[in-house]
C-alpha cells in the first residue's frame, strides 16, 4: 500500500493519511470516537496527517470546511457503506497458498461471467468458493466478476459503484475477496474483474465536492465526463491508473474487462487507455494478464497485433454480433437492433471469420455507419457469448429467453460458440440452463428509485416487443432476490454434461490450434440458413464448420473436406443437412 498514491499508508511513524482535496485550503481528519484534527496542507491540492497510534481497524473520514464529512475516495473497506467511515486494512497480512501463481495464456480461456450477489444463495465472496469446484470440472478457466467497487445499497448491478478501491461490503470483507481469487487460482481458473472508469454512481459521490472529477468539455449517457484532459485531470487520471494497478498488484487479479470504453472521453496526448494499458502490464512484469473491452463502437484500434501477433493495448473485444445473430437464430426475435441482424447465416459468417459484422456500414437501428474493419485479427481478439449480464437484463422481465427455445435449438448455437476459435463466455447458471431472470436491480434512497424507475420504462418503451408496464421494479428486493441461482436444479439439467463435454473437447482438440494462429485467414460461405467456415490455424490445421441453423433441411454449401470429424450434432437428410445440425470437422490447411 505505501507505494500507491492514494489511500492510507503504514510508515514507521504511524499511518499516514491522504487526501488529495486541491478545491480546498484545509481539511481536517476525524478518527471514529475522536474530534477532527486539521490535516497539513502538503502542496499541489495535498492533506497530510500521520496518526501514531491508529492501525488495523481504525474508522476514519474527512471534513471538508464546511463542515461535510467524507469518506476516503480510496478507502480500502467501507463497512457501514457508501456514506459510512473507511477503514484501516493490511492486505499484506493475507497468507497466499499460490503465490507461485503466473496466470494462464489467452489462448486457454473459457470466461464465466458472475455477479457475487446472485451466484450463491449466500452473495458473497466466501460462498462463490464453495461453487468452485463445479466451474473447474466445468471446463471454465477464468471467472470474470461484475463490479465490486461499494455502491449504495444493500443489491445492485455494480456499475453504480463510487468507491473503486473498496469491494463493496455486502459481500463480504477484502480478505474475502483475496481468498476467492486464491482459491480460484488453486483450481487453474483466472480471475477477471469488471471494472467502470467512464462514470461514477449517482449516491455517495463526494469527490466532486473537493477535486475536479468532472469536466463540461466531455459528454457522455451518465452526464458530464470524467475530467481525463483538463484543468487538474493529472491526479483524475493517477487515481484510475493506480486503481487498476492495485487490484493487479494486491489481489494478484488477472485481467479486467473494462466497461463501455467507448463512453471514456480524452483528448490528452495519451488517451487514458493507453496509459492505463501499458502501465498495468508494467505492474505485472511476467504474468498473464488479459485486459478485455466493451466497445459499442466496435473501434478494432484497440485491439491492434504486432508484427508477431503479440497483444499490443487490449487483449480482446465482447462480440456483440455473434450474441446477436446467434440470439435470432435461437429465438426468432427480430424487434429494435436485432433487425438489423436478420436475414441469413451469412451474418453470423462474417462475425465468426472476421469478427464485426459492421465494420464501417450503415447500421439502420442506428442510422449511422458503425465499427471498422476487422477481418486483419485473430479470432482470439474476440469474445464470444449467447448469454451476459446487457442481454438479458436489458430486456423488460430480465427473461432468459435462450433458455426457453427448444433444446436442439440451443445445443445447436451453444455447440457454435463453444468450439468455435474465439473466446467463449458463459454467463452464471447458463451451463445447466437457468431460468432465473436477471432483471436490473439497485437500491438508492426512495428518490433516485423513483428516477431510477422511471428511466427504465422510457428507456423499455421505446424498444420495440418491450411492454414498459410488464416492467419488474428494479429497486425491489424481490427483484434481486428473483435473479438468484437455484443450485437444487444442477442435478437434474439435461444440458450441463453436454456443456462439460463441448468444453472438454475444446480444450482437448481446439485450444492447441490457437497459440500462434494467424489473422485474417478465415473464410465463409452461406445461403439461407446454411453455412460453411473455414479457419488456418496454428500447425498449419484447418478448422472447419458445417451448419444447418434452421428448421428445414438445406443443402450444404460447400463439401465437407477430408478431415476428421470431432463433432456432429444432427447429421445428413438425403444428401442435404438436417434442421440445426452443426459440423466441426480438423484437416490439413
Amino acid at each position: 500500500m505505501t507505494k500507491m498514491t492514494f489511500g492510507p499508508a503504514f510508515t514507521e511513524e504511524g499511518i499516514l493519511f491522504r487526501l488529495w482535496a486541491p478545491l480546498h485550503e484545509s481539511v481536517s481528519l476525524k478518527l471514529e470516537g475522536a474530534d477532527p484534527r486539521p490535516m497539513q496542507a502538503v502542496g499541489d491540492g495535498w492533506h497530510h496527517y500521520t496518526v501514531a497510534d491508529a492501525g488495523v481497524g481504525t474508522r476514519y473520514r474527512f471534513v471538508l470546511p464546511d463542515g461535510l464529512e467524507i469518506p476516503d475516495p480510496a478507502s480500502r473497506f467501507q463497512p457501514q457503506d457508501v456514506h459510512g467511515p473507511s477503514e484501516m486494512v493490511d492486505l499484506s497480512t493475507y497468507r497466499w497458498k499460490t503465490s507461485d501463481w503466473t496466470g494462464r495464456p489467452w489462448e486457454e480461456m473459457v470466461i464465466y461471467e458472475m455477479h457475487i450477489g446472485c451466484f450463491t444463495p449466500e452473495g458473497t465472496f466466501k460462498a462463490a468458493i464453495e461453487r468452485l469446484d463445479h466451474l473447474q470440472a466445468l471446463g471454465v478457466t477464468a471467472l470474470q466478476i461484475m463490479p465490486l467497487s461499494e455502491f449504495p445499497g444493500r443489491y445492485s448491478w455494480g456499475y453504480d459503484g463510487v468507491l473503486p478501491y473498496a469491494p463493496d461490503s455486502s459481500y463480504g470483507r477484502p480478505e474475502d475477496f483475496m481468498a476467492l481469487v486464491d482459491a480460484a487460482h488453486q483450481r487453474g481458473i483466472s480471475v477477471f474483474l469488471d471494472v467502470v472508469y467512464n462514470h461514477f454512481g449517482p449516491d455517495g459521490n463526494y469527490i466532486p465536492s473537493y477535486a475536479p472529477l468532472f469536466t463540461d468539455h466531455h459528454k457522455t449517457p451518465w452526464g458530464n465526463g470524467i475530467n481525463y484532459d483538463g484543468d487538474g485531470s493529472e491526479m483524475i487520471r493517477e487515481f484510475i491508473i493506480e486503481n487498476a494497478i492495485y487490484w493487479i498488484t494486491e489481489f494478484r487479479l488477472d485481467g479486467f474487462r473494462f466497461d463501455a470504453v467507448h463512453a471514456i472521453k480524452d483528448d490528452s496526448a495519451e488517451h487514458l487507455l493507453h496509459a492505463l494499458a501499458r502501465r498495468v502490464r508494467a505492474a505485472a512484469g511476467n504474468r498473464h494478464v488479459h485486459l478485455i473491452v466493451e466497445n459499442e463502437e466496435n473501434d478494432s484500434d484497440l485491439l491492434t497485433r504486432g508484427e508477431n501477433g503479440e497483444v499490443k493495448l487490449f487483449t480482446a473485444q465482447w462480440n456483440d454480433d455473434v450474441h446477436h445473430v446467434l440470439h435470432i437464430t435461437a429465438t426468432g426475435e427480430t424487434f429494435g437492433y436485432y433487425a438489423d441482424y436478420a436475414g441469413d447465416a451469412g451474418k453470423l459468417g462474417r462475425a465468426l471469420a472476421e469478427g464485426f459484422v459492421f465494420q464501417g456500414e450503415h447500421m439502420p437501428y442506428r442510422g449511422a455507419s458503425r465499427g471498422t474493419p476487422s477481418g486483419h485479427l485473430p479470432p482470439t481478439a474476440f469474445i464470444s457469448f449467447i448469454q451476459n449480464h446487457d442481454q438479458i437484463g436489458n430486456r423488460a422481465l430480465g427473461d432468459r429467453v435462450l433458455a426457453s427455445s427448444p433444446a436442439d435449438v440451443v445445443k445447436a448455437v451453444a455447440a457454435i460458440y463453444l468450439l468455435a476459435p474465439e473466446i467463449p463466455m458463459l454467463f452464471m447458471g447458463e451451463e445447466w440452463g437457468a431460468r432465473e431472470p436477471f432483471p436490473f436491480f439497485c437500491d438508492f434512497d426512495e428518490d433516485l428509485n423513483e428516477k431510477v424507475r422511471k428511466g427504465r420504462r422510457e428507456e423499455l418503451s421505446r424498444l420495440p416487443g418491450f411492454d414498459a408496464d410488464d416492467l419488474l421494479d428494479p429497486t425491489a428486493p424481490s427483484t434481486f432476490a428473483a435473479a438468484k441461482l437455484d443450485w437444487s436444479k444442477l442435478a437434474s439439467s439435461e444440458v450441463l454434461g453436454f456443456y462439460r463435454a463441448l468444453l472438454d473437447l475444446r480444450h482437448r482438440r481446439i485450444v492447441p490450434l490457437l497459440k500462434g494462429a494467424g489473422a485474417g485467414n478465415a473464410v465463409y460461405r452461406s445461403a439461407g440458413s446454411a453455412l460453411a467456415v473455414d479457419w488456418t490455424l496454428a500447425q498449419n490445421r484447418r478448422l472447419q464448420l458445417h451448419a444447418n441453423l434452421g428448421a428445414e433441411a438445406a443443402p450444404p454449401v460447400s463439401q465437407q473436406d477430408d478431415g476428421e470429424t470431432i463433432f456432429r450434432l444432427g447429421g445428413n437428410d438425403g444428401g442435404d443437412l438436417a434442421p440445426w445440425t452443426v459440423i466441426w470437422s480438423i484437416g490439413e490447411a
